[in-house]
């Protein structure tokens, strides 16, 4: 038996606001970009940078979460999975999209206006860490979110579950 696996995990800012829709049928879904970008040192030990645009959409609950809460410039984390879709255009070209579908999303950073967090969860301190050598220290918590919504994310995102 052949067994395989698609996990995409990004942590970046958002590129432009969340567009938001409902299908024909009215699924609602939520399409933006999250920026990633990586740093190096060059043999001739000049800095370098690359930053990757990744097309992210999310469906459903998740959606209108997206849609109410991201903006453009908001520091997030997104897991899911790859997708490559594909259509013939007008022009009877075919073209193809490959995006991040989302399942789960966490904002990492404060609400424009510098409130209270909008997301409710651990700073990933670990995630920022993963090139170096050391064992990673433990998340960061934000100090004025209660305990009880500190906990690790679960598997589906309910509307009753976020604390705004």
């Amino acid at each position: 038996m052949a067994y395989s696996l698609n996990k995409a995990m990004i942590l970046g800012n958002l590129t432009r606001d969340p567009e938001s829709k409902a299908t024909p049928s009215g699924q609602n879904v939520c399409n933006f970009s999250v920026a990633t970008s990586r740093s190096w040192i060059d043999k001739a030990g000049v800095k370098q940078e690359k930053v990757d645009y990744h097309n992210v959409v999310a469906w459903a609950k998740l959606a209108d979460i997206c849609s109410q809460y991201l903006a453009k410039g908001r520091k997030v984390y997104i897991e899911g999975r790859i997708e490559t879709r594909d259509w013939v255009g007008q022009d009877g070209k075919k073209n193809y999209r490959t995006e991040i579908v989302a399942d789960n999303m966490i904002l990492l950073d404060r609400a424009p206006g510098g409130s209270a967090p909008q997301a409710g969860t651990a700073r990933p301190a670990a995630a920022a860490n993963s090139n170096s050598n050391q064992s990673a220290p433990a998340p960061e918590y934000l100090p004025d979110v209660p305990p009880a919504v500190q906990q690790p994310p679960t598997d589906e995102i309910r509307i009753e579950d976020i604390p705004f």
